[in-house]
């Protein structure tokens, strides 16, 4: 550590800010990061590559009404420079672009200011940036935005994102032709003739790498001469679109290091932030913290690993910073809180009201139930309720929101209707609050748990040909690549079918609904049979299949009950789902659910068989399951 003071030195193209621990250069007026010294390594970022392609914020726009999620790609580069903080204790440097009307249809109609922060013996410097679109200028189309740093290839070969999601990775010449061959999704290569042939034969895609933004604080790369490590920490999910289950990219070959903040991915064109005409929006994204570690005891460089997690302890409890000069990141004092009990009421699970034991609770601006999950405009504020249900939600910042949860267990998303107003010093206590999840009757039977994830069901081995080493036997197995073609291994001429008396999900149901391969270039959709026995029927009551999705991808599901050609079917979800969970190895995209009447003369006593039908033609269509339970009509209506 060092107690020198912070200095500036502002050249003709460039600035460094300087503490004595690292020295960061960043080019002058744009704002790009183009060298950072540490630890003896003159320059961590890659040197082969531009300056403009080593530390840099970037978005991508479209105008309004593009369809889809992509659109112009560009750098941000400011045309602006100015001193916001100069003392021995801080520097706060800016890096700004204004947007007019000579710049329509070449750059996003968004005025950025890029920020960028050292403080004195801190090991590492800080970013975040403010985007206004003012209401007189053109509506567009914010698909992504992110903070990217490109390390030194030659130096940061290790990488880790968890505490069992860490490995030694190839490097980028290994990913492209004649070393790496093409797979089905674009992002995904196989090595078949790497450097290192240690990688021989494995897959490589970055979408392996994923992470959701609740377990998404930390992550970086680590050089093993000298022991250095470069973490990217982000201290607080406020400012990510989405929510706190909200997958997005973390590190990857590269050496890349990502602050993602805003994407599509594995949500789709509805996760796209629209601004429409006459609308005015301003959000801050970040700080993130850029922090760099070495050791003393140079024998065991995976040490940085846990000094990196301890940092990102501190910058959480130091959370809202006090330190950014911008008025619009508000500090601790300009923020309210609100408290309350989370209750569950379930009458035929419990007879009285059960505390909402492990339930994520937030406050996200007011929407639909459930409209957390495509959030992207404003700041949502999420905490785990404790095991009788009590939470604490502090440090939001002002504004009307209304609160949400979701609770492990049960069916379904709780909203309060009630808008709440959060102003400056404010604490506002809600008292208990009851969830009523959806239920008509008591259970008949279920298949699976209610936690919007299909990571309980079967997730088969990969075919041998498409290994990545990190997660064999592993907890996240389904990161492997190509699991829906062992789908049509597994079921090569007819479906799953599932008897509830005798089978178990955990085996017996495969963990994505997908088509099934018929030859080279043709699919078909497939249709799954639950089987279940009922003794006794109600042919005057109405039972209920509740049925909730962890994700979908551009496919309808159609259900019918025990004739398989019904036309029309009992119920269909429709076109649905743009996720592409399933390509992208994640094991949940946005939740969806539904409840389905079924008559009771549609019901036999005796044997009964469910049919769930994808419609699908291309081999990534397809869904997973979360959870599905028949209940029987009301005992009132016997």
């Amino acid at each position: 550590m060092s107690s020198k003071r912070v200095k500036l030195h502002i050249q003709e193209r460039h600035v460094v800010m300087d503490n004595g621990i690292l020295q960061v250069t960043i080019s002058k007026p744009q704002g790009i990061v183009t060298g950072i010294r540490y630890n003896g390594i003159s320059n961590v970022l890659e040197v082969q590559n531009d300056e403009s392609n080593r530390g840099y914020w970037d978005l991508v726009w479209s105008k309004e009404g593009s369809p889809g999620t992509t659109g112009t790609f560009y750098v941000i580069k400011g045309t602006d420079f100015r001193v916001i903080v100069e003392t021995e204790k801080q520097v706060e440097i800016s890096f700004t672009i204004m947007w007019d009307s000579s710049l329509e249809g070449k750059l996003a109609p968004l005025n950025i200011d890029k920020r960028f922060i050292m403080l004195r013996n801190s090991s590492g410097f800080y970013s975040y940036a403010i985007y206004e679109h003012l209401k007189e200028w053109p509506a567009f189309n914010l698909p992504q935005t992110r903070i990217v740093f490109k390390l030194r290839k030659d130096k940061f070969h290790y990488m880790a994102v968890a505490d069992n999601r860490q490995r030694y990775m190839p490097l980028p010449e290994d990913r492209t032709p004649p070393r790496s061959e093409p797979l089905a999704f674009p992002e995904a290569v196989l090595l078949v003739n790497p450097v290192e042939q240690e990688f021989k034969g494995e897959v490589d895609d970055k979408y392996q790498y994923s992470c959701e933004n609740r377990n998404l604080q930390v992550h970086g790369w680590i050089c093993f001469d000298p022991p250095v490590g470069f973490w990217q920490i982000t201290p607080s999910d406020e400012f990510r679109s989405g929510g706190p289950l909200k997958q997005n990219l973390t590190s990857h070959v590269g050496p890349t290091n990502l602050a993602m903040f805003l994407s599509a991915h594995y949500s789709g064109e509805d996760m796209v932030l629209k601004i429409k005409p006459g609308e005015p929006w301003k959000k801050v994204f970040g700080p993130v913290f850029m922090y760099l570690n070495t050791l003393v005891d140079q024998n065991n460089a995976l040490l940085l690993w846990e000094d990196a997690k301890l940092q990102m302890l501190t910058e959480v409890h130091s959370w809202p910073y006090s330190f950014p000069a911008s008025e619009d990141f508000p500090s601790s004092d300009k923020r309210g809180s609100v408290s309350g009990r989370l209750l569950v009421r379930d009458s035929y699970a419990n007879d009285y009201d059960i505390p909402a034991n492990g339930a994520y609770v937030g406050l996200a601006p007011p929407g639909e139930i459930g409209s957390w999950q495509l959030e992207n405009k404003g700041y949502q504020f999420w905490r785990k309720a404790d095991e009788d249900g009590h939470f604490f939600i502090d440090e939001i910042r002002t504004g009307d929101y209304q609160l949400f949860a979701w609770v492990p267990g049960f069916v379904g998303d709780y909203r309060n209707d009630t808008v709440i107003t959060i102003t400056e010093g404010c604490y506002i206590k809600l008292g208990d609050v009851v969830y009523v999840p959806p239920r008509d009757g008591p259970t008949l039977w279920e298949i699976g748990i209610p936690d919007r994830s299909a990571a309980e069901f079967y997730v088969p081995d990969p075919d041998p040909k498409y290994i990545n080493k990190l997660y064999v036997n592993h907890p996240d197995r389904f990161r492997q690549y190509g699991l829906w073609e062992r789908y049509t291994d597994l079921y090569p001429d007819g479906d799953l079918v599932y008897t509830v008396e005798t089978d178990h999900y955990s085996k017996d149901w495969f963990f994505a609904h997908v088509p099934r391969k018929i030859n080279d270039d043709e699919y078909e959709g497939t249709t799954w049979q639950i089987k279940f026995r009922l003794d006794n029927v109600n042919q005057n009551g109405t039972y209920r299949l509740q049925l909730a999705l962890a994700t979908a991808n551009e496919v309808e599901l159609q259900v019918r009950m025990n004739d398989p050609g019904t036309n029309p079917a009992l119920f269909t979800t429709g076109l649905i789902g743009h996720d592409n969970a399933i390509a992208r190895h994640g094991i949940h995209g946005l939740y969806r659910f539904y409840s389905v009447q079924v008559a009771g003369s549609q019901l036999l006593e005796g044997e009964n068989t469910i049919f769930l039908q994808i419609i699908a033609t291309t081999p990534l269509q397809g869904l997973m399951y979360d959870y599905i339970r028949l209940e029987a009509p009301p005992p009132s209506s016997t």
